[in-house]
């Protein structure tokens, strides 16, 4: 049961807005191993935690302005949220309120700001998924109408309005994530520039995240389903980590959604394969990791699947002890919050 991942959170611990400089969050430092220790540190004290020779892995992926609103030939209106592209042309997507747009309805895409339907773009609803999800036939070219149409989306607990690139990592290259991946938004230009400084070996891959990213487990993790995404591991980067387990380097993952890809790709007797695909790899404990040796990441929503990666990495016990100590402490909590680093 997802239960004993529960922890009280008073509301005003979530975060509402990031912290400039990005790397001026503060970070709380936890051993894996020993006695239970931390140390109350910020994101530009990280150098002070690696050493040359460590391998950091990023994940590059941008998030694209994937809340829409669309109008049906009746006038009403539709909200859109894209989850991801299945064929050229075909997505998948969340529709609000769904039961108005059954297979079969054509849909217009409306100019957020004139409110008026955009030329050259439409979509129809043919099929829906089990999960509810529709599937949307798109006429036009989507990804040239995006930002014409388009909304960045932010988590549903942020409620203010906040500048879209604020909700996007320095280094994001490739498009196609509809949640940021938020533990490397605490970066900045100058921080990676002194990690390179240092020696600290830098490399990235690609997984589009998911609106199932924020979907709590319920009930019985061992019936959960995730959401599959896509990733991308590129060839140097592959051979970057594989090097470094051999030669006994640390590798450090940004973010869940790199230890996802990481240990997605992983194959017994080769380390990390180079290449494409998809994961619905749900990581909870007990797991066995195979990738990486430490992690930096966020505070997790209560009864997440994020929350149990973390908890199957730290180990349960000083998993739940520091988000307690944590919220004795004041830190920010989800996506533009307070970052935690697991040595």
């Amino acid at each position: 049961m997802a239960e004993p991942y529960h922890y009280d959170l008073p509301p005003g611990l979530i975060a509402q807005e990031g912290v400039e400089p990005r790397d001026m969050a503060r970070m709380l430092v936890v051993w894996r191993e020993g006695v239970f220790r931390v140390e109350h540190k910020r994101v530009r004290d990280l150098p002070d935690f690696l050493r040359p020779g460590d391998l950091l892995v990023f994940n590059e992926s941008k998030v694209i302005p994937a809340r829409l609103l669309a109008q049906k030939p009746t006038g009403g209106k539709v909200e859109v949220l894209l989850v991801r592209e299945r064929a050229p042309g075909l997505w998948e997507a969340l529709l609000g309120p769904a039961r108005k747009a059954p297979v079969g309805t054509r849909l217009s895409f409306l100019s957020p700001k004139a409110l008026q339907p955009v030329e050259g773009l439409w979509a129809e609803v043919v099929g829906v998924e089990p999960d509810g999800v529709r599937l949307l036939r798109f006429e036009g070219d989507l990804l040239s109408h995006l930002e014409e149409v388009g909304e960045v989306p932010l988590p549903p607990y942020i409620k203010a309005k906040i500048p879209p690139e604020r909700y996007q990592t320095v280094y994001a290259r490739r498009p196609g994530s509809v949640a940021a991946p938020t533990a490397g938004l605490h970066f900045t230009p100058e921080l990676l520039e002194r990690l390179k400084s240092l020696g600290v070996e830098l490399r990235f891959l690609t997984l589009h995240v998911g609106p199932g990213t924020f979907r709590p487990v319920k009930g019985d993790p061992e019936k959960h389903g995730m959401h599959p995404e896509a990733f991308e591991i590129p060839q140097e980067t592959a051979q970057a980590v594989n090097r470094a387990r051999a030669e006994g380097r640390r590798v450090v993952a940004v973010g869940t959604t790199v230890v996802r890809a990481l240990e997605s790709a992983y194959q017994k007797g080769e380390g990390v394969v180079a290449g494409a695909g998809e994961t619905r790899l749900f990581i909870r404990p007990p797991y066995a990791f195979k990738a990486i040796d430490a992690l930096f990441t966020n505070f997790h929503l209560p009864g997440s699947t994020l929350l149990m990666l973390v908890a199957a990495f730290l180990g349960y016990e000083r998993t739940m002890e520091a988000y307690r100590l944590a919220v004795r402490e004041r830190y920010r909590f989800y996506s533009l919050g307070d970052a935690m680093l697991i040595l």
